[in-house]
């Protein structure tokens, strides 16, 4: 039997594949950039996503569990998954249209659409919405990154 843990992982993973989607053009335009004396903790940021979709996960999980199969739950799930593909957007967006602005305007937007399910999930599971609480505190961050690597690469 197919458990629901196994359906969530599944989907996080499949959407997360969606970042490789990038074109070595991209990457290397990406990799160009001047970046902030401050920014020395850009070899963590894939660990620290890694650990954030992981939450997400766990999260989704925790709300299915409580209330399986209900109408209201299959709407989180789909709010979870639009979520997460916030998230995974920021890279292909900002990459392909080689735009730090689109970057951190997707940054922003996920940020408020983490808010919104943080509340929404709150009275059905604390737990949940406490493990969205890393996402929660990374999304300024990474947003603010990427608006001071816009003011360091203008053009």
């Amino acid at each position: 039997m197919i458990r629901s843990w196994m359906v969530i992982g599944a989907v996080a993973i499949a959407v997360s594949f969606l970042s490789a989607l990038l074109k070595p053009k991209d990457i290397k335009w990406f990799s160009r950039l001047r970046r902030p004396k401050w920014l020395v903790f850009e070899p963590l940021i894939p660990v620290i996503w890694t650990v954030i979709l992981i939450c997400g996960a766990w999260s989704a999980y925790l709300v299915w569990e409580a209330n399986p199969g209900t109408a209201q739950t299959w709407w989180l799930m789909a709010f979870y998954l639009v979520v997460e593909l916030a998230i995974i957007a920021y890279s292909p967006v900002t990459f392909h249209l080689q735009s730090l602005k689109a970057g951190t305007i997707v940054g922003m937007i996920g940020f408020v659409l983490g808010l919104i399910l943080i509340f929404l999930v709150y009275p059905i599971s604390n737990t949940a919405a406490l493990l969205l609480m890393p996402y929660l505190l990374w999304s300024p961050i990474g947003s603010y990154t990427t608006w001071a690597m816009d003011q360091l690469n203008p053009s």
